[in-house]
């Protein structure tokens, strides 16, 4: 194959034909996607960005109403990916899981730009007093939203695995482009965002809420047009099981079945195919590691009471071992994903409170402050890609400048700091009020917004860290057949965050607030206790930050085995097996 110029890996076209890597993939094939990517980011960001100021001043919600439903929505547009990745992974592919669920998405951002565009869905005011909004309305407004929440579901865990996809891991040159891939992916990502944060939310404010969702619904319209056009380029890869989940699933009801059996001294005597089966079957063997040894009853020769069903394979179990170590890593990044939530909620009342004035006839949208975030971002990630990774590189010999999980501890350390900067400002927000006996809830803080412009910048900056970090390491850790379900943890992680974020809102209003006290998080943030919820993130970050520590000292990197030219074995992603205390994996 690879003498007539194929690709190594087993990729096809659509048609399930072999295909030229000098033809397809690489870059050639992912600046169509992309452009998907950016439209799709600006159409998300710009529904996600302003929407809790939507809910207060356009459906008068309160403010702990709106904040947990923009969680709420928000958590279920980043769990819904489990769904599609599951679809993908087992039955019709990444390619054509996307094409669906693209134009259900479609259909939500046409509807959604309906619903705000039209009168009669939207309540009506009289002499400032506004009527609550009807059963209809509400229920035409989130069944937009949450057609948007299924769509997102099937194209977020697949565009970007789709992507990775169109580099070969068995081309030294295409395995270093694919680290970059991660990178631009992103940066591709933040540029939407920043169109969204800076020209949506303005033209939704000042020139109004239809005209604010049709252009990003355009968009995304001729972003799908754009995604078709780069077919021919597509590399797809070959679905391998017929049911990778289930064949994951199995090895832990073996190894249960298993338990009275005692594991062989030896891990050559556990199960396992010759390398010969791999080669000629285009999977990946997969080394055995020493963590979760409890799984390896799985594989043990003798253990089936049924000759029809051999046991598991070595490769099979350490692929559940992956799946517990990524776990392990998923459940410490659930509060920085609840930190991050705060940008679109509290940091956006917060904003409304502040002097945004910056001439006597123009005012910043709160909303628009998110866009310092992706600013950040789109600093950082060539300064990263360009000069950080090449200076690490010569200094670590990792091909990727720091492992993984350093990049991901680097990430949170910065947002803990992020959050501490949020809750020493608010502090002085707060210390601003007194002095000025500030109580009603819409007098403005004689306080300029852009003191709130140091928390954007941390977080967007931990983002380039951390975020990037988590979509490329649950994409490389996850099982060969199971990438788009195993990037579903990034995703699953954010939605999750969400609706943690909701619930802390929602206990600490009604535990601060019960008694006829004063709410932490009330409706006039005026009169509220913003700087104590901060402060009280703050101590579950630093808490979680030792969490991560300890959990990245345990976590083994994947290591597979394939049989490179001249017969000789290559050990792909091999990495030193240290475990000593708070040492992130090198």
């Amino acid at each position: 194959m690879e003498a007539k110029g194929y690709t190594q890996d087993g990729t096809v076209d659509l048609h399930g034909r072999p295909i030229r890597a000098s033809k397809t993939g690489k870059w050639k094939a992912c600046a169509f996607l992309v452009g998907y990517e950016a439209f799709e980011r600006m159409a998300f960001y710009g529904v996600q960005s302003n929407l809790v100021n939507y809910l207060t001043t356009q459906l008068h919600q309160d403010t702990v109403s709106s904040v947990r439903n923009v969680n709420n929505w928000s958590g279920s547009v980043w769990i819904t990916p489990i769904l599609g990745a599951y679809i993908a992974d087992s039955y019709i592919g990444r390619f054509w899981t996307f094409t669906v669920s693209s134009l259900i998405y479609v259909m939500g951002m046409v509807l959604l730009t309906t619903v705000v565009s039209l009168k009669s869905l939207k309540p009506s005011c009289t002499n400032g007093v506004c009527i609550k909004a009807s059963a209809s309305q509400i229920s035409f407004f989130y069944l937009s939203l949450y057609t948007i929440a299924i769509g997102s579901g099937g194209t977020k865990p697949n565009i970007s695995t789709f992507g990775a996809d169109q580099f070969d891991d068995y081309n030294p040159h295409e395995k270093e482009l694919k680290v970059s891939f991660f990178n631009w992916w992103m940066f591709s990502s933040f540029l939407g965002a920043l169109v969204a944060t800076i020209g949506l939310v303005y033209i939704q404010e000042n020139l109004g809420w239809g005209l604010g969702y049709g252009i990003p619904t355009a968009g995304l319209l001729f972003s799908i047009f754009v995604f078709y056009i780069g077919t021919p380029f597509y590399r797809h890869k070959v679905r391998k099981s017929k049911s990778p989940a289930r064949e994951m699933i199995r090895v832990p009801i073996t190894a249960f079945k298993n338990r009275k059996l005692q594991l062989p001294n030896s891990t050559s005597q556990l199960y396992e195919f010759d390398l010969q089966y791999y080669s000629s079957s285009g999977k990946r063997q997969v080394h055995h590691t020493p963590i979760f040894r409890f799984l390896d009853r799985a594989a043990i020769k003798d253990g089936s009471m049924d000759a029809s069903v051999p046991p598991c394979t070595v490769t099979q179990v350490e692929g559940a071992k992956l799946v517990l170590g990524m776990i392990l890593i998923w459940l410490v990044t659930l509060i920085p994903s609840t930190i991050w939530a705060q940008i679109n909620t509290l940091f956006v009342k917060q904003g409304t409170t502040l002097d945004r004035s910056l001439s006597p006839t123009f005012r910043i949208p709160a909303a628009s402050l998110g866009s310092f975030v992706t600013l950040s971002m789109l600093l950082s990630v060539p300064m990263y890609d360009r000069y950080f990774v090449p200076f690490m590189r010569r200094r670590t010999g990792n091909f990727r400048g720091i492992t993984l999980l350093q990049r991901l501890g680097v990430g949170f350390v910065i947002q803990v700091m992020a959050i501490g900067v949020a809750y020493a400002v608010e502090a002085r927000r707060m210390h601003v009020i007194r002095l000025n006996h500030i109580v009603d809830p819409k007098e403005i803080v004689p306080m300029s917004i852009f003191w709130l412009l140091p928390q954007y910048i941390l977080l967007g900056i931990a983002d380039v860290f951390n975020a990037i970090g988590l979509l490329e390491f649950f994409y490389d850790q996850s099982p060969e057949d199971m990438q788009s379900l195993g990037t579903t943890f990034f995703t699953s992680g954010i939605g999750v965050g969400n609706f943690l974020n909701s619930f802390l809102v929602t206990m600490v209003d009604k535990i601060t607030g019960r008694d006829g006290g004063k709410s932490w998080i009330g409706d006039n943030l005026n009169d509220s206790h913003l700087d104590y919820y901060y402060g009280f993130l703050l101590v579950i970050s630093i808490l979680n930050l030792g969490a991560f520590l300890w959990a990245s000292s345990k976590y083994i990197y994947k290591q597979e085995i394939i049989e490179a030219k001249e017969g000789r074995l290559q050990i792909l992603e091999a990495k030193a097996l240290d475990t000593s205390p708070l040492s992130l994996q090198v």
